[in-house]
């Protein structure tokens, strides 16, 4: 009976499943960006969110441990190395999942997986320093005019330019992977 087990299975054995994301781990962690289908990437997520947590207390115990899950010495030093100093100010959440459309031939789902401090497109953004603006009130005091009004919109505007390019460009790049994808 498989009363609370609640987890996606794939579609595989224990085994066959522990080894795929354990692969699946090893490249996100390689490459910072894989591309496959939701269900897996939901479940890689719950797999290596407590790897990378674990990460950041640099101890032989934690290491092996982490060792124990991926199978791969290469991936171990790289997370150890290029990732933990990264992500050591984050509470969690250290992966990203944007959809990228239907798989050309079983029209699963696909998406793009990525870890969150590595995407260059996103923190070239947030380094800007924007200043966030407030909806609601409304001044309309005699001493506002409207001459800074207008200032202000134009300072809005020549704000949120930069972020419609960076838009721009990850939508370019979805598109180029989904076109990789379908080239296959």
């Amino acid at each position: 009976m498989r009363h609370g087990k609640k987890f996606n299975h794939l579609g595989r054995q224990k085994g066959h499943r522990s080894a795929m994301l354990s692969n699946m781990a090893c490249s996100l962690i390689e490459h910072k960006r894989i591309n496959t289908t939701i269900a897996k990437a939901k479940a890689l997520r719950i797999y290596i969110e407590p790897l990378i947590t674990r990460s950041k207390d640099d101890s032989t115990h934690s290491r092996r441990m982490v060792f124990r899950q991926l199978k791969s010495k290469y991936a171990v030093a790289e997370l150890f190395r290029d990732v933990a100093p990264k992500v050591a100010d984050r509470p969690g959440g250290y992966t990203r999942i944007i959809k990228t459309g239907y798989r050309l031939g079983d029209n699963a789902e696909m998406c793009m997986m990525e870890l969150v401090d590595f995407n260059e497109l996103l923190l070239n953004d947030k380094g800007a320093g924007k200043k966030r603006s407030r909806r609601g009130k409304k001044t309309t005091t005699a001493s506002t005019t409207a001459a800074p009004a207008k200032s202000d919109e134009t300072a809005v505007a020549v704000e949120e330019a930069p972020k419609a390019e960076v838009k721009a460009e990850v939508k370019a790049e979805v598109k180029a992977n989904r076109k990789n994808n379908y080239n296959i």
